[in-house]
């Protein structure tokens, strides 16, 4: 139980609240002490103070006066109920008692002999009498003319009353700072459990995780800090199993992507290899070598957006940038693809602008790949008879530090759904298209890279706008 962040709470919380408790408890009960013996100790100084109006400053002619005054006044003490009264001698025996029985000897009252050496004349004591009772007791000295003590008077109280009333206070004290450390320990151990219960779950989860589940989810029990954690850990969970999910489809997709043009190319390739036994006719050997060169190069094109994926992805990707003319990339691009568009019955429309826009900073190659994904695309989902636009478009008033390029299709579209995911790694709105998934993820980092933007508008049959904002090249 006790270990983790309950074992450091414990030891570096409760142990300090623990030692402030039994120091605050520690004062109460001293402070409770003193007050009490202080009380007792006002009380006999209080009462004593009776013997200036018998003693005139507490002194007298000589013993004989001092034992007639001290008689009269131990007869006649007012306070007999609460103390105890005694004239004494200058020789420490006692002479008279207010209570009538007399006072064993054996007791010793060493405040006689310190009242006769202290300067005020007066001294306290406090101990136990031989019958075990505790008392205070407080002795002052009479002197006579010269300064020579003649004899005394010892007021002695009881404080066993006073000793209870003090030990019933210090317990309610020590029961008040238990209680006090009990509700610290209570409230702060559910405090704790709080934070640790949530965090053994998320531990637990998380090794599920590691091992493949990714249907761990944990029970949101608070509205604070720790209840956001486990949100937020379910929503990874979530959006892990989804990664993962995509991921799988990812591969089983790519899988199909590489099969199909290797077995059109081991097929023909076999095919061909039987010219040796008997003749292949020109149409066919020739029919055989353009299906070879296609695969080959859409297996190239497969396995180059693999590595720029990788590269993205590890952060490898280098930008050979360069001074460009964007509209003779981009028309390079588009009379690269117009005879594709032409083949498949599809209309690939695009009037070069007349005026000449400023030129960008970027690498040619990689925003050609940009144009060739997003065109590429636009085609693969239009269908027969079905228009792709591309315009370029730069206002020097409005917006003079970018060039747009808008590639508007006629395709399916996209929904709603699918739209906010598009550009994410391993995601495929249409799986009945050909393609990896990665492309339009490759494209938007390639942009991000030109320090530009790659929006999409789209919905489900009103085709697709794709927007390229790239800024341009600035002065010096």
């Amino acid at each position: 139980m006790f270990k983790g962040i309950t074992r450091r709470w414990f030891f570096s919380t409760m142990l300090v609240i623990f030692l402030i408790i039994a120091l605050i408890v520690t004062g109460v009960i001293f402070s409770i002490v003193y007050l009490f013996n202080n009380e007792v100790e006002r009380e006999l100084s209080t009462v004593s103070t009776e013997l200036s109006a018998v003693f005139d400053g507490y002194r007298t002619d000589n013993s004989s006066t001092f034992a007639s005054g001290a008689k009269e006044y131990v007869e006649d003490f007012r306070h007999k109920e609460e103390m105890e009264v005694m004239a004494i001698n200058s020789a420490g025996r006692i002479i008279l008692t207010s209570t009538g029985f007399s006072y064993d000897e054996n007791e010793g009252m060493p405040d006689f002999d310190e009242a006769k050496e202290s300067g005020s004349g007066s001294a306290f004591y406090k101990g136990a009498l031989g019958s075990g009772e505790n008392i205070s007791a407080l002795t002052r000295v009479i002197t006579n003319k010269n300064g020579s003590v003649i004899g005394g008077v010892r007021y002695i109280v009881s404080v066993d009353n006073v000793n209870r009333t003090v030990a019933l206070y210090s317990a309610f004290v020590v029961v008040a700072g238990l209680a006090i450390l009990f509700l610290v320990g209570f409230t702060g151990s559910y405090f704790v459990r709080s934070i640790v219960t949530p965090v053994r779950e998320l531990r637990e989860s998380a090794d599920k995780i590691a091992h493949g589940d990714f249907s761990a989810k944990i029970e949101k029990r608070y509205n604070d800090e720790i209840g956001d954690l486990c949100d937020a850990f379910t929503d990874m969970a979530k959006d892990l199993e989804a990664t993962e999910q995509m991921k799988n489809d990812f591969i089983s997709r790519v899988s199909h992507e590489l099969r199909t043009p290797l077995t059109a190319i081991k097929g023909w390739a076999e095919t061909m290899q039987l010219s040796s036994k008997r003749k292949l006719d020109r149409k066919t050997f020739d029919k055989g070598m353009s299906v070879i060169i296609k695969e080959s190069g859409r297996l190239t094109g497969i396995v180059e957006e693999l590595l720029d994926f990788s590269r993205i992805q590890t952060g490898r990707m280098v930008l050979l940038n360069e001074k460009l003319d964007i509209l003779a990339e981009l028309d390079e691009v588009i009379y690269m693809l117009r005879d594709r568009a032409v083949s498949e019955n599809k209309h690939l429309l695009y009037d070069e602008p007349e005026a000449v826009y400023p030129p960008v900073y970027g690498d040619r190659n990689r925003l050609k790949q940009v144009f060739i994904n997003i065109i590429d695309n636009a085609l693969k989902y239009t269908p027969a008879d079905g228009v792709v636009a591309i315009e370029v478009k730069y206002n020097a008033e409005q917006d003079p530090d970018n060039i747009l390029i808008i590639v508007t299709d006629t395709g399916c579209g996209i929904s709603a759904e699918d739209l906010p995911k598009v550009k994410e790694k391993f995601y495929k709105a249409n799986q009945k298209v050909n393609g990896s998934g990665i492309g339009l993820a490759v494209a938007d980092e390639i942009m991000q890279l030109h320090k530009g933007t790659l929006e999409i508008e789209s919905g489900v049959g009103v085709g697709t706008t794709v927007t390229l904002t790239l800024p341009v090249l600035k002065d010096g």
